[in-house]
């Protein structure tokens, strides 16, 4: 396989992972969540300190992801307890990981890992990153298959109706965004491993290319009818980083990758709109054209009456 193919297929892989956990703070939880850069860098952090400190890179994913769980928790926190809004609460948490992630790697700005075992020493990286997303895709599909994640989505759906209900969905708010932040950060400690370093600035626009991914998976299934989320979520990524490749292998200088990032973003929302907007128009004149033959044969009825 043609090695730029081979590599836009893994780092779409390892980026999935992000989607997902952003899939269920905006998809499902309908929650502005920003502080996935954060923790996407927060698990590249965590990897890195422990692997260069001698620990395992399995035990490192795992660390990451409890990590990332507590960022997690903390936005849920802000936000539930302290009455913070939820864009204002991530952002807080984003603002803060920043320092953590720096201070955590020494105040190094870039911490690398070619003189140290990962995850993909000797191994085929490929075959890795595909039985780790194949893995998560099943936890993310099981999981909104149990009580806990129809609950979950009838939160994002119609949260005064849960709250009619008697249930406390602020403690489930707040899991759902510790079991977010834990994708994302599962995922940066994977992106860590792969490209040999931490970088305190990786995490950024995160967020953006999680959105992207989600709109563009979204937009395309939905209209066939398939509604599996964490399929939405992995399709949607590799389109979109296929898009950015294809971006720089036109002539695009990297440093235009946010702007590019931006403009998918906008083209694809504004496509998605429209189809909405002649949806709905379609469905009112479909309503206009009952009521006005309804009203033509009540009108004719009365006549033969």
């Amino acid at each position: 396989m043609n090695s730029f193919v081979t590599s836009i297929i893994q780092q779409s892989l390892i980026f999935s992972i992000t989607v997902m956990g952003i899939y269920i703070s905006y998809k499902i939880l309908k929650f502005a969540d920003l502080s996935a850069d954060g923790s996407f860098t927060l698990g590249a952090s965590v990897s890195a300190i422990m692997i260069t400190k001698g620990f395992n890179p399995f035990t490192s994913l795992i660390i990451s992801m409890l990590v990332g769980a507590l960022a997690g928790l903390m936005t849920g926190i802000l936000n539930v307890k302290l009455k913070i809004q939820d864009i204002l609460s991530s952002i807080l948490v984003m603002v803060g990981l920043y320092s953590i992630n720096l201070r955590m790697m020494g105040g190094k700005a870039n911490l690398p890992l070619f003189n140290h075992d990962s995850l993909f020493t000797g191994r085929n990286p490929l075959f890795i990153l595909s039985i780790v997303t194949l893995l998560c895709a099943i936890f993310f599909t099981i999981f909104f298959k149990t009580k806990l994640g129809y609950l979950l989505r009838g939160i994002g759906d119609n949260e005064n109706m849960v709250i009619s209900l008697g249930i406390n969905i602020g403690s489930i708010k707040i899991f759902a965004l510790a079991l977010s932040n834990s994708f994302i950060a599962l995922s940066g400690s994977i992106m860590a491993q792969y490209q040999g370093f931490s970088d305190i600035n990786m995490g950024t626009g995160t967020m953006i290319m999680g959105l992207a991914s989600i709109v563009i998976g979204s937009s395309i299934f939905e209209r066939i009818g398939f509604f599996n989320s964490s399929i939405i979520c992995i399709v949607g990524t590799l389109l979109y980083r296929t898009s950015i490749a294809l971006s720089l292998r036109i002539g695009f200088n990297p440093s235009d990758l946010k702007l590019i990032s931006s403009i998918i973003v906008v083209i694809v929302l504004s496509i998605g709109n429209t189809g909405e907007f002649f949806t709905r128009r379609r469905r009112n004149n479909l309503k206009k054209s009952d009521i006005e033959s309804s009203t033509t044969l009540g009108e004719a009825g009365g006549g033969n009456a």
